[in-house]
């Protein structure tokens, strides 16, 4: 049996083909820029305005001067002219520089009666209260570079440089398989030995975090059909995400189904808890992710091995975080053991607190979890005060 580490290894060198697409900039939040964004023109395009007030030329101004307004200068308008350097445009936030100035007198520091303005101060600067052109970026300069994570900023200054549809990277096409007949949709009652499907729905919600719209089947623990539908899905999707049957059960046909329709099985157990049954492996199109179905099992082998792959296959590197307990923990296995925490911050510490559970198979508390803290099989007390690396689901990605 493999290490975490081990197993975060062998999936991170496996690549998929998947290419670039181009989407609205309204739905690249999240997404990988394919290629660098240019400026289009000088940012700011013009000497811009950054106050309200009056534009005026600052080379003529003295003490006491008490200028003529002679027009406006709003945001939108065509560039206007100061004719007479004795005189003044009013002047609006936003608005390009008039001709002829070059500086603005905020309306809070002059006093206006009559058609004129009378600054209260006694000097000015030149170009003061003035966003100069090109002062943010020059034509041609890279505004965003290839390989970004986008977010609201960033499509902004996409958006800016009059880019309306972007190019990304692909995310896979994933289809997420439920295994087990005991399992029925959750809208229907359940008998006494059934349950509702509650871990498709689990794996849908945390693939939409990371900005996947996967599909669902739930699958029959039968060998010949499940033979039969693995032989259509394994080449329409980039990834076969399942929840259940890979484990050493006598219903657990996925491992060996996988196989004899030509996976090639690269690791098949981790020495964590929960989630040692993990299975994972490859076709020549797509990759497998096999997680145990107990729910626990299943969300926190997603965000120890499928969330680094994604972002590995996207040119990005997790970024790792650390926990500090709260409380002693013993754990007398040579395992990795993900704890179930709740998560408050002090500052820029996360500090964990254990949530109390009935194992792996407890949905009910893995609701009240807002992640899991990494803990070494090295040791088998950790103390409270002690730091691990923390996975934050609510806030993932």
């Amino acid at each position: 049996m493999i290490t975490v580490q081990e197993a975060q290894e062998i999936i991170l060198k496996q690549k998929l083909s998947l290419g670039i697409e181009k989407i609205p900039i309204h739905a690249a939040s999240g997404r990988v820029l394919a290629a660098d964004i240019l400026a289009d023109r000088d940012a700011p395009p013009f000497d811009r305005a950054t106050m309200d007030g009056i534009a005026i030329d600052t080379n003529h101004f003295n003490p006491g001067i008490v200028y003529r307004i002679t027009g406006m200068q709003a945001a939108g308008m065509p560039q206007g002219s100061l004719l007479d350097p004795n005189d003044c445009l009013e002047v609006m936030t936003g608005a390009m520089m008039p001709k002829g100035t070059n500086g603005i007198i905020p309306y809070e520091q002059i006093t206006i009666k009559d058609g004129l303005a009378t600054p209260k101060l006694g000097s000015v600067e030149p170009y003061m209260n003035i966003h100069l052109r090109g002062t943010d970026a020059k034509k041609g300069q890279v505004l965003i570079p290839k390989g970004t994570r986008l977010h609201a900023a960033t499509i902004g200054v996409i958006a800016a440089a009059g880019v309306g549809n972007v190019g990304v990277a692909t995310m896979p096409r994933v289809i997420v398989c439920s295994t087990g007949d005991e399992l029925i949709p959750i809208e229907q009652e359940p008998l006494p030995h059934q349950i509702r499907n509650s871990n498709a729905s689990m794996l849908q919600a945390a693939l939409r975090q990371v900005g996947i719209q996967a599909d669902t089947k739930h699958l029959r623990d039968e060998k010949k059909t499940l033979t039969a539908e693995l032989e259509k899905l394994k080449d329409s999707f980039d990834i076969l995400m399942f929840s259940g049957a890979v484990s050493k059960g006598k219903f657990d046909y996925l491992p060996e189904v996988l196989r004899e329709l030509g996976m090639e099985s690269l690791i098949h157990g981790v020495a964590q808890r929960p989630g040692k049954p993990f299975l994972f492996g490859r076709f020549d199109r797509s990759l497998v992710f096999g997680f145990p179905g107990n729910p626990a099992s299943t969300l926190i082998c997603f965000h120890t091995f499928f969330v680094p792959w994604l972002l590995s296959q996207q040119g990005l590197e997790a970024q790792s975080a650390m926990g500090e307990l709260d409380s002693e923990i013993v754990f007398k296995k040579s395992l990795t053991y993900h704890l179930l925490v709740s998560i408050r911050y002090e500052g820029s510490r996360a500090i964990a607190s254990p949530i109390a559970n009935s194992g792996s198979g407890d949905l009910i508390h893995l609701g009240k979890a807002d992640g899991f803290l990494s803990l070494p099989p090295e040791s088998d007390t950790f103390n409270k005060g002690s730091r691990y690396p923390i996975t934050n689901w609510r806030a993932l990605l």
